[in-house]
């Protein structure tokens, strides 16, 4: 079984990746909880590169590094987990890629869905959340935290309209793409996201 779960930086996303885990493994589920880019020892160095707020990456060369960390992710650790009949729960996969730098960096879409095909190969999860806030309450959630963090966090309120209209549209042409409101309480979200697991897992 994989699940991932996708979202807008500040949106909550990980936070409902890490009570999915908790609630499988109180199952006594076998679970492996990854992020990306990193999950690998090769992933990790490659995620310290792209959010790395002194490096200037051009469009291009992000979406190779990321896709790099992810087909590193994939046959290292997530396609031998899956055939241990595991549970992988990863925190962003490669819808990320689609919108961040198909609809936020404007890279032409067949570049993204080819270099998407090579990382992946058949490696889909059953399940993606994203997790959907607007643009004001992640400026807000921003500012109550104080500062942004890494690179791509200072990428512009424009560039994450676009990316989240890329999340939007994705999702409606995606069956196992579900959008779930973030703007709520977190347990609530939760709720919600069981739910469906529930429902379409047939758990």
């Amino acid at each position: 079984m994989f699940i991932t779960f996708e979202g807008l930086d500040a949106s909550g996303k990980s936070t409902q990746a890490e009570l999915t885990r908790a609630r499988f493994l109180e199952a006594g589920k076998k679970v492996v909880y990854i992020r990306e880019p990193g999950g690998t020892h090769l992933g990790e160095k490659i995620r310290k590169i792209l959010l790395d707020v002194q490096n200037s990456i051009d469009p291009v060369a992000e979406v190779l590094l990321f896709s790099a960390a992810r087909a590193q992710l994939v046959r290292e650790v997530i396609r031998p987990a899956l055939a241990r009949q595991e549970i992988v729960i990863c925190d962003r996969y490669v819808d990320s890629t689609t919108t961040y730098q198909g609809y936020g960096r404007q890279i032409p879409m067949e570049s993204i869905q080819a270099v998407n095909r090579l990382a992946i190969e058949d490696v889909l999860p059953e399940l993606t959340f994203f997790i959907d806030i607007s643009i004001d309450e992640i400026e807000r959630r921003q500012k109550t935290a104080g500062k942004i963090t890494d690179r791509m966090e200072r990428s512009g309120r424009d560039f994450f309209e676009r990316t989240r209209q890329g999340y939007i549209e994705l999702s409606e042409s995606c069956k196992r793409l579900k959008v779930i409101p973030g703007e709520r309480a977190p347990d609530t979200i939760f709720s919600e996201i069981w739910s469906i697991i529930e429902k379409e897992l047939h758990l």
